[in-house]
């Protein structure tokens, strides 16, 4: 459990998806209200998040987001004018190991975003209608994933089969030791990406580009790609819904993302609000 007392805090970052989001990825307008007291009383925020920078745009805005944010779980730093801190690309050897691992399963979709394009083979997959609410722009239909190789910020494998996405993690982890990153950002996605496209890498960036301690800083998630910002931060917040191998990775745990649980625990935790 951390000491770290909620006055001590300069810098929160924070994951999107199941975090500030709700289900539906709206924002709710408690959670836009305790990012402003948070800005309010001096408290840096950003978002750390697995999506592209461009599906964060708007959050960014409805947030009043004026720091870099990390999208790709950190694979890529961006500045709010779309200008580029850090960027990292998934080596081609572990791509193609991971890519060859995905398309021997019936069940699984595979996306790779490059360029900021979303790439599939399959624009009818189940998973689809999902993804393109979520990021707010349609997929880009391509015949090979090869021409991307060298480009590639993630590949996703999703499906609704939770537990096939748990045993392709525990495949493909020793298969690419060294070279990627693998994690389940939700239950229904698997993300691989560069050693450094973690959030605990972009914590550290963020945290030194600002100026700002990292045992001053804190973190809030509730997926499989959050604990390594957890275990670097001064203080980690895991929400409510997220899975018990989250959240016991976590000094605390808040309310779910349908219970505002991310405004509860800037209150709580950070603005000591009673």
């Amino acid at each position: 459990m951390s000491d770290v007392t909620p006055q001590s805090i300069r810098f929160l970052l924070s994951d999107m998806d199941g975090t500030l989001l709700l289900p539906d990825h709206s924002l709710s307008q408690r959670t836009i209200e305790a990012v402003r007291s948070l800005r309010e009383a001096g408290v840096l925020f950003s978002l750390a998040t697995g999506r592209p920078p461009k599906a964060m745009l708007q959050q960014i805005e409805a947030l009043g987001v004026d720091l870099p944010t990390a999208a790709f779980n950190g694979g890529t730093i961006v500045h709010p004018d779309g200008s580029v801190l850090v960027a990292h690309y998934l080596p081609a050897t572990a791509a193609l190991t991971a890519l060859a691992l995905f398309a021997d399963q019936a069940d699984v979709e595979i996306w790779v975003f490059s360029g900021g394009d979303w790439l599939l083979k399959d624009p009818s997959g189940p998973m689809v209608p999902r993804e393109q609410h979520g990021l707010g722009y349609p997929p880009v239909v391509v015949e090979s994933f090869e021409p991307y190789l060298t480009r590639i910020d993630k590949i996703v494998a999703t499906s609704h089969n939770t537990q096939l996405l748990i045993e392709l993690e525990a495949q493909l982890l020793p298969k690419v030791e060294g070279q990627a990153q693998v994690s389940r950002s939700q239950p229904v996605y698997l993300d691989v990406t560069a050693m450094l496209a973690n959030k605990g890498a972009a914590l550290a960036t963020l945290a030194d580009f600002l100026g700002v301690p990292l045992e001053q800083t804190a973190a809030m998630g509730d997926g499989g790609n959050d604990p390594a910002m957890f275990h670097r931060a001064g203080l980690s917040i895991a929400m409510g819904q997220a899975e018990e191998a989250v959240k016991r990775q976590a000094d605390v745990v808040t309310g779910a993302n349908t219970e505002d649980g991310a405004a509860q625990a800037i209150e709580q935790y950070i603005l000591n609000v009673d």
